[in-house]
């Protein structure tokens, strides 16, 4: 409570009383002497005193035992609650007390003592308080008991969502499982296609027919992008995503995302920058790759036309950190974590581009798995950038296995090689046959065990290396190596042509002394392997 000013005349006591007059609480002033200067109608009615006692000079302690005396201090003898509440006013800098006046209203009391030990008393009607208080206390009474009804229901609800969600996940489980069922024969005219692509490529190279072929083969390497894509998603729902760390040159994979996303840029009028040297970095080269093209796509698609999008990467100390910066929309930071939520797409961005709001989720889960760290600096308006921190391997003892060499002249080294390619797939044999020719194999083909026997293949012919499909019609194609290695005696080497990519069949594979080819198959993976198992290379 603010100090009373002094008055010096009685003009200025004229105005003061009026203007106390006006205010909405009670209020009264005493001098050091603990006599009443002033005091307002409020105050008199609030405390229902009688005429006298609101009188210039009367005593606090009138005041005090009328009220005592009414029983409005409470029980006990009048004259030892009036001393004790005069005590307590009078010593204490201030007091906050509330009582029930006789006319049943709540009063809130305020008192303060000046610096010139002056007392100045006011109070405030607080019974409308009061009875909200009341109705609220009996609201939360009435909300606790149908808390505890709801509570009930809702244990009862739970016990049927645990079993929903049993039935749940045993679906997803069948999900998971045919779709890794189902990518084999997605993979089958995926592998053929990029097979008869390589063949036509190496038969054309230097015209423009090459370059069509090129162009072909781009587009069914994005194909297959997008199929592993999926087939990622499974096995990060399921639990089973395999992280294979690898050396390798980020450059590499900064150049094959400028290509990628040049003409992307190009439409919407950004200028895309890739720059940065060339860093031997420890990770996974295809995850990694996903999540840099994740995030180019998504600093194009929220760039404005007249934009920039610079990709790049710099040492820092033991670590190599690569940059994705644009000057897009940008967003608020109290929404960077909400942007890594599944199916979670603020406005602004939605109104911009199209999606399901799934690709930074996928993002951040890759990063997670690869054990990377990951930095996000953006605000509205101000464009954003995304950081992405991963080891860096000394250059000087790297081995530089990871980056694939292209073999200019493949039919010296594999001139005369006899090769027996089986696949229940007679397109993939035609177009495996049609490359391995070209690169100066002996190939024969065969859909089945059984047709090798009908067609006496190995009769007079004892083929240096067999192709073999994992999924076979009557039998699994490591069953179908053992048999070929029983009929041609000795040691025959193997590679297992699959779609198939559980650790369930490589563990098996490797445990058989067999190498294991991943469908599609990249004709210049394809080469080195098979060099190195025909000891060629």
């Amino acid at each position: 409570m603010s100090e009373v000013p002094q008055v010096s005349n009685g003009a200025n006591v004229d105005a003061l009383r009026k203007a106390l007059e006006h205010l909405p609480y009670g209020f009264a002033f005493f001098d050091s002497t603990m006599r009443l200067v002033m005091a307002n109608a409020t105050y008199r009615a609030g405390l229902v005193l009688p005429l006298n006692l609101m009188a210039e000079g009367t005593p606090l302690d009138d005041i005090l035992l009328f009220m005592a005396r009414r029983g409005d201090l409470g029980p006990g003898t009048p004259e030892v609650q009036a001393a004790q509440r005069r005590r307590l006013i009078t010593t204490q800098p201030s007091t906050l007390t509330q009582r029930q006046s006789v006319l049943g209203s709540h009063l809130e009391i305020h008192t303060s003592l000046t610096h010139d030990n002056e007392l100045v008393i006011s109070f405030s009607d607080v019974t409308s308080r009061i009875k909200a208080e009341a109705a609220l206390e009996q609201i939360n009474h009435t909300l606790e008991e149908r808390v505890n009804d709801r509570t009930r229901a809702l244990t009862l609800l739970n016990a049927e969502l645990e079993k929903a969600r049993a039935k749940a996940d045993a679906a997803n489980h069948e999900k998971t499982r045919f779709l890794a069922a189902a990518s084999h024969d997605l993979l089958q005219p995926l592998n053929a296609a990029r097979l008869y692509t390589s063949t036509l490529f190496e038969r054309t190279r230097g015209t423009p027919t090459a370059e069509l072929a090129s162009s072909i083969d781009a587009a069914l390497n994005a194909v297959e992008d997008i199929m592993s894509t999926l087939l990622d998603i499974s096995r990060m729902d399921s639990g089973a995503l395999k992280v294979t760390l690898t050396n390798f040159d980020i450059l590499e994979l900064l150049k094959k995302v400028e290509i990628e996303f040049q003409p992307m840029a190009a439409e919407k009028n950004i200028n895309l920058r890739i720059v940065g040297a060339s860093f031997i970095v420890r990770s996974d080269r295809m995850l990694l790759g996903r999540v840099i093209q994740n995030l180019v796509s998504n600093a194009i698609k929220y760039t404005k036309p007249g934009g920039r999008v610079l990709v790049g990467c710099r040492q820092r100390g033991k670590s190599v950190r690569l940059d994705v910066i644009d000057t897009g929309i940008g967003i608020d930071s109290h929404q960077h974590q909400l942007i890594f939520t599944e199916f979670s797409r603020l406005e602004q961005g939605a109104r911009i581009a199209p999606g399901l709001g799934l690709g930074l989720s996928i993002v951040q889960r890759i990063v997670s798995a690869l054990d990377h760290k990951m930095e996000i600096d953006s605000a509205v308006g101000h464009g954003s950038r995304f950081s992405l921190t991963m080891p860096r391997v000394n250059q000087t003892t790297e081995t530089k296995a990871s980056t694939p060499i292209v073999d200019k002249k493949p039919e010296t080294q594999l001139s005369g090689l006899m090769v027996l390619c089986v696949d229940n797939e007679r397109a993939i044999l035609d177009a495996m046959a049609g490359l391995l020719t070209n690169w100066g194999c002996d190939v024969r083909t065969a859909t089945s065990l059984k047709e090798i026997s009908q067609l006496n293949i190995l009769e007079g012919w004892v083929p240096d290396l067999v192709l073999m499909d994992y999924h076979l019609d009557q039998s699994s194609g490591l069953d179908a190596i053992e048999w070929l290695k029983q009929i041609v005696g000795g040691h025959l080497p193997a590679i297992l042509v699959t779609a198939d990519r559980t650790n369930a069949v490589r563990n098996l594979a490797e445990t058989r002394g067999t190498a294991v080819l991943n469908k599609p198959v990249k004709p210049a993976a394809l080469r080195a392997l098979l060099a190195h198992v025909s000891k060629r290379g």
